[in-house]
């Protein structure tokens, strides 16, 4: 596969396995601009194949992929499948239903078992903080983190950049993130994607907003660089991008909010509140949605607009780059080889 035409000039990372030279990928936390930078611009390629007609790469033949979900999730188990398959991976795709977890077995040996199974990549979604890292530790190949707990979920962030970037590309914006402002709209204390988001895009250069009822923003969430907000409509003056994030309620132990009828009054994105951002503003969500609640439909579905499904595409894109840099050093890419390893 050829470099995109949309690859930014090489320069901007160090050459080789240098330009990333970690292990896995098991957070944003961590990762250096060019790191972040050079994962995007290796994506293009991927988005160029993923609009053809024909799909597929042998990038990654011969090598076996393990999606272990221990969470349930639709989205992001099949766009890692996706992505494993049209790079040519064999792709295996472990439900926590089936696994052994459910029979008492603990996470480390369950990081032990799939070891010893010789995967080549594994790709690791956990309900609990850090249990993507316990199993990392247990195994010898590459791991990336598909959503852990409370604590991150570094490609969502990543496809989330890529998809800002191409929007605001087509409308002629040279500096992309420098001084991009972008509210990140709901339950704040549990996302996960918030999070890397907020990591990722204030690297980037973008100016984080976040905004939630008071019982779901986290304590001291400017520490991370963002700037907090419990006004809606005073975190959207200006904004070029809104995010909004869904009521994580199997999260929720307790009374956080009075009512979903009374949270879409105080924090659902409408027409009103959206032209109070910048003019032609952007709008996400990482899905799912609960549309009239955190986001009308109209919003949701508006064309020029909303970037929901185009997040989705991006999402395929990311995750093949991944696997892909992921895996170079195992493969003996020119390189790679000889870079060394650190874990991210």
């Amino acid at each position: 596969m050829t470099s995109s035409p949309n690859t930014p000039a090489m320069g901007r990372y160090p050459a080789g396995g240098l330009a990333f030279p970690h292990r896995g990928l098991l957070g944003i936390a961590g990762l250096q601009n060019h790191e972040i930078l050079f994962l995007l611009d290796e994506a293009e390629q991927w988005v160029e194949l993923n609009r053809r007609s024909a799909k597929h790469s042998e990038t990654l033949a011969g090598l076996t992929i393990i999606n272990a979900f221990f969470e349930n999730s639709t989205r992001t188990l099949l766009s890692f499948e996706i992505a494993g398959k049209r790079l040519g991976a064999d792709v295996v795709n472990m439900q926590a239903a089936q696994s052994s977890i459910k029979k008492g077995e603990t996470l480390i040996d369950t990081g032990v078992t799939l070891n010893a199974m010789r995967a080549d990549a594994i790709v690791i979604r956990h309900a609990s903080s850090g249990a993507v890292a316990l199993i990392a530790d247990q195994v010898a190949c590459p791991v990336l983190n598909a959503g852990d707990g409370q604590h991150e979920h570094p490609t969502q962030a990543l496809l989330d950049a890529l998809t800002l970037r191409h929007a605001l590309r087509e409308r002629g914006r040279s500096d992309e993130f420098n001084g991009l402002i972008v509210t990140i709209c709901g339950d704040i204390l549990h996302s996960r994607v918030a999070r890397s988001n907020i990591l990722c895009l204030s690297s980037l250069g973008a100016r984080v907003r976040v905004c939630a009822p008071p019982a779901l923003m986290p304590e001291a969430i400017d520490a991370m660089g963002a700037e907090p907000y419990h006004d809606f409509e005073a975190a959207m003056d200006g904004a070029d991008a809104v995010m909004m994030l869904r009521l994580q309620n199997e999260r929720m132990q307790g009374q956080f909010i009075p009512s979903p009828r009374e949270y879409r009054h105080l924090y659902g994105l409408t027409a009103e509140r959206l032209n109070r951002c910048a003019p032609n503003a952007l709008v996400m969500h990482p899905g799912p949605m609960n549309r009239g609640v955190e986001i009308e439909s109209d919003i949701a579905d508006l064309m020029g607009t909303s970037l929901v499904t185009r997040q989705v595409e991006m999402g395929v894109a990311i995750r093949m780059a991944c696997l892909d840099v992921l895996t170079r050093r195992a493969r003996g890419v020119d390189g790679w080889a000889e870079a060394g390893e650190r874990s991210a």
